[in-house]
């Protein structure tokens, strides 16, 4: 009985020593993130500097109720407010359009156009699958090497790193956060994207899931 005992022990007592080491570990690539990129994140327009092209990291326009996804309207206005402030002159929008229903792309342009963004100003990213494939492709297909993330602030800590370590000299524009009751599932999946990243980043050093034709900002106009 004692020995059936010892090893249920030396199991958990194992069990244990790796629930905290993960648990650390996920604290200080928490910590690495956000002190990597907090000199390079922007809340107010008027400190942000100016960049040819702002890059909208995608996410779906409504939720699964059929409700408007404020993480959407809030990127969009920031983007809007960006433009219209002159610290951008393009706008790259970068999503997911995996089926005929569903095109974040083309709803990020839609949105754009509803607020008098010029069509000419806006260039598609149809395969922005991951924080990383937009990243990656903004540099690699549209040939920026700097430029201006716009997401949320907690988006944009992990989209900036990724640049970082990728050698893209991005800053990030926040937009507003969501409250945590409203985007609780999101925020909880951010914690396990970043542990994907550290993955992605230092361990099998992950590529876009397609690259294709160079498209020029400025000389090439995108149309759907």
């Amino acid at each position: 009985m004692f020995k059936k005992y010892k090893k249920i022990f030396f199991w958990l007592k194992w069990i244990g020593i790796f629930v905290l080491f993960s648990f650390c570990f996920l604290l200080i690539n928490e910590w690495y993130i956000i002190s990597s990129t907090k000199e390079f994140l922007f809340d107010d327009i008027k400190k942000i500097p100016q960049k040819k092209v702002g890059l909208i990291l995608g996410t779906s326009k409504k939720v699964k109720n059929g409700y408007q996804n404020l993480f959407f309207k809030y990127r969009i206005e920031a983007a809007v407010a960006l433009y219209q402030a002159k610290k951008i002159e393009y706008i790259i929008v970068s999503g997911d359009n995996r089926t005929s229903d569903y095109n974040e792309p083309k709803d990020m342009k839609k949105a754009l156009l509803q607020h008098n963004i010029p069509e000419k100003a806006i260039y598609l990213d149809y395969a922005g699958f991951r924080t990383l494939d937009s990243v990656i492709r903004a540099s690699k297909i549209f040939g920026q090497t700097s430029f201006t993330i716009i997401s949320q602030g907690f988006h944009n800590e992990r989209a900036v790193f990724i640049a970082q370590q990728r050698g893209i000299k991005a800053i990030g524009f926040n937009a507003p956060d969501v409250g945590w009751y409203y985007g609780f599932r999101t925020y909880f999946r951010e914690r396990f994207a970043r542990l994907q990243t550290f993955i992605d980043i230092f361990l099998i050093n992950s590529q876009p899931k397609f690259f294709g034709d160079i498209i020029e900002i400025g000389k090439v106009e995108q149309t759907e």
